[in-house]
């Protein structure tokens, strides 16, 4: 019965609800034919005048300090010019360009110019005749087309009509990075970084002059100390067209940089950080109606290296003035020094504490393109090579502990017996010891600890042939020469270590008793780091015990995390290799290093020394070795001083080989040495009197 009673009231809301439906669908088709056909042109117009583009917010790259927190390589933030692609003709185009150049040119700000042409008068600046051929062939030029040539045929095809040749040659400049390097209404190009205020004025007060453009805030790279760690820190460059296709997976675009040497290119993955997005109304025209940030940028993470600022600048000074001081005849006999490199490290950590070579760079010439004239001039002498880790150098007589360690522990020389030095050694081809050739003077009947004091090859001569080749090769891998010791940056060498395999198959020659005696003295074929010769004396020092170098300190994230030891482990062997040392490990007796340590104290500590007048007036002792090896560069007979050591004697806490090419003797890349370590203790420089009036010699190792 009720069901009947509520019928009615069911179908007038039924009803009514048809009604509403009706209704809201006649507002609908109303709505729909005013905007279609009453004001669709309108809509359209307005429509087709706005553009919303996605702009990118550029991630700060991460610091590099020292172990302190002393920044080397940091971030500034600036302004940028960048262009994006708009609705406008190529006549548009050319005018807008221009006046974007030549606002930047009024202002002083340097801009990104690719194009191999050059006017008034016109040559190509590729000088590589190779290079060029494929250049031409890549824009179908004719081979034989001259630079005007190549001129005239960029101005028809961006259909560039202004007859001024200099106005001519700013358009094409950037109408060529644009077909090169390609960009869109979504997608920028980079035209100027590091804008000032006065440019950003005016491209912000007169925008409708460039369409296109967008100023954008960027931050770049920069090294608050100019050369200072140049050949540890690297340097960063901007991504090239081959790059970018290969990397832009990994969130890399057209307009960023990269790191290309040193730290900056081995922990790129870490130090570059996670761009950021924001978007952009603009009008079609180019002009920025409004924007809005999407996601926020993520700096790169912090790299914490080992070496200490302060170290290092002394470090790099005390290289540089030795090298001057070599050529000007300070320490006595001028010598032609050209360069050099010093390692120092942490005897009981393995952390490298400073770590120079010279000549040096300046890193911020390559951040935005270093000029070709300089790039030239630091090719020229090498400066962008880390002689530190990359250069191969005869040891000298700083190997004589190798040769030394190895007699004693495969029991053929005791450590209390004495060699007799004779004069010219019996065997071979009879090479005597340089006191012998400089004055026809012997050293006599010596022990182990007094050869090592006065550097006498005969008696290591002697102790090399009683031990042989096979065995010295053994022991100098277990110390880490002739093998990269996987050291965390990039280009290091392995080195060689000579041996019978290698004279026969590079020079056709059978190793010989000779050839035994020159490896035992350092000279021959062997060709030693100087971050490997630092281990090597490490290693001495601990007992035998193999430490590894590292310039890695921690690497700690935007978000204050630290990144594990493992994984930076990892990391290095991915890019590196594995440079896992697979020598076999030998016990070594610490008598025998005990009687070695107490000859390198000699050297430094003992009137007779042959570095006693260097480092006479420190106020505690040390340990060291001088080397003079004789080499060949650029096939003019020059010798090369090395100096290793450690200090304290007592207690040591670091340990330092320093390589002077053409320095002379090993005693002058001893001052070198001494201001160092005297920087490390916290000396009194103005204690340390320098005896220049001692008489140089030359270890002549024949």
């Amino acid at each position: 019965m009720n069901i009947y009673k509520k019928q009615p009231n069911t179908r007038l809301r039924l009803n009514l609800l048809t009604v509403i439906i009706y209704v809201i669908g006649i507002i609908l088709l109303l709505q729909l034919f005013n905007l279609q056909i009453i004001n669709g042109a309108t809509y359209r117009e307005e429509s087709n005048t706005r553009l919303t583009r996605e702009s990118t917010l550029y991630a700060a790259r991460g610091n590099i300090t020292d172990s302190s927190g002393n920044l080397l390589a940091t971030v500034q933030s600036g302004y940028s010019a960048e262009l994006y692609k708009t609705k406008s003709d190529n006549e548009t185009l050319n005018k807008t360009i221009l006046n974007i150049i030549n606002v930047l040119e009024q202002n002083q700000e340097a801009y990104i110019d690719t194009l191999p042409i050059k006017i008034n008068p016109f040559e190509y600046t590729i000088t590589d005749e190779a290079k060029l051929k494929q250049w031409k062939k890549k824009y179908k030029l004719e081979e034989n087309a001259t630079a005007e040539d190549a001129f005239k045929y960029f101005k028809k095809r961006y259909e560039i009509n202004t007859e001024n040749l200099a106005d001519a040659r700013k358009i094409m400049g950037l109408r060529y990075r644009i077909t090169t390097e390609g960009y869109s209404s979504t997608r920028s190009i980079s035209i100027a970084d590091n804008l000032s205020q006065k440019s950003v004025s005016t491209f912000s007060e007169k925008n409708d002059l460039f369409g296109g453009l967008t100023i954008v805030t960027k931050a770049s790279r920069t090294y608050p100390n100019g050369k200072l760690a140049s050949h540890i820190l690297g340097y960063v460059g901007r991504i090239n067209g081959d790059e970018y296709s290969e990397k832009k997976s990994e969130g890399y675009l057209i307009n960023d940089y990269m790191g290309r040497t040193g730290v900056e290119d081995l922990f790129e993955k870490y130090l570059k950080g996670t761009n950021g997005t924001r978007q952009l109304g603009m009008s079609v025209d180019g002009a920025v109606t409004e924007e809005y940030t999407e996601k926020e940028a993520i700096q790169g993470s912090t790299l914490v290296l080992t070496i200490d600022a302060n170290l290092q600048a002394v470090t790099e000074k005390a290289l540089q003035d030795t090298i001057e001081g070599i050529q000007n005849g300070a320490y006595g006999k001028k010598y032609p020094a050209t360069a050099g490199a010093i390692a120092v490290m942490n005897v009981k950590n393995g952390e490298v504490l400073a770590m120079a070579s010279n000549p040096d760079y300046e890193p911020q010439l390559f951040e935005k393109g270093i000029k070709q004239e300089k790039y030239d001039e630091y090719q020229k002498i090498d400066a962008l090579y880390n002689r530190a880790i990359s250069g191969g150098y005869a040891p000298g007589s700083t190997f004589k502990m190798l040769t030394a360690i190895t007699a004693l522990q495969e029991g053929k020389v005791g450590i209390k017996e004495r060699i007799n030095d004779s004069g010219p050694y019996p065997l071979g081809h009879h090479p005597a010891c340089w006191l012998y050739n400089q004055s026809r003077r012997t050293h006599g009947p010596l022990n182990v600890t007094d050869a090592i004091k006065h550097s006498c090859n005969y008696f290591f001569y002697e102790s090399g042939y009683r031990a042989g080749i096979e065995q010295i090769n053994r022991y100098a891998k277990y110390f880490g020469l002739g093998v990269k010791t996987g050291i965390e940056l990039t280009n290091e060498s392995a080195g060689i270590i000579a041996n019978p395999e290698d004279l026969l198959k590079s020079e056709g020659e059978i190793w010989s008793a000779g050839h035994t005696l020159s490896a035992s003295i350092g000279q021959g074929r062997h060709k030693f780091t100087p971050i490997q010769m630092v281990k090597y004396i490490s290693t001495l020092v601990n007992g035998g015990d193999r430490i590894n170098p590292t310039i890695i300190k921690t690497i700690q994230t935007a978000s204050g995390e630290e990144i594990s030891k493992a994984e930076i482990q990892a990391h290095t062997k991915k890019i590196l290799g594995d440079t896992k040392d697979d020598s076999e490990n030998l016990e070594i007796s610490q008598q025998y290093i005990d009687v070695i340590l107490e000859g390198m104290k000699d050297v430094t500590s003992e009137n007779g020394g042959t570095a006693y007048s260097v480092f006479k007036n420190f106020n505690f002792q040390i340990g060291g070795k001088t080397g003079s090896a004789q080499t060949k560069k650029n096939n003019v007979e020059t010798t090369n001083a090395c100096f290793v050591g450690f200090a304290p004697y007592n207690e040591p806490e670091i340990a330092i080989a320093v390589v002077i090419e053409g320095g002379g003797t090993g005693k002058y890349a001893a001052y070198a040495a001494r201001d160092v370590i005297a920087q490390y203790f916290g000396m009194n420089e103005e204690d340390i009197v320098e005896d220049v009036t001692a008489r140089p010699y030359t270890e002549q190792q024949t």
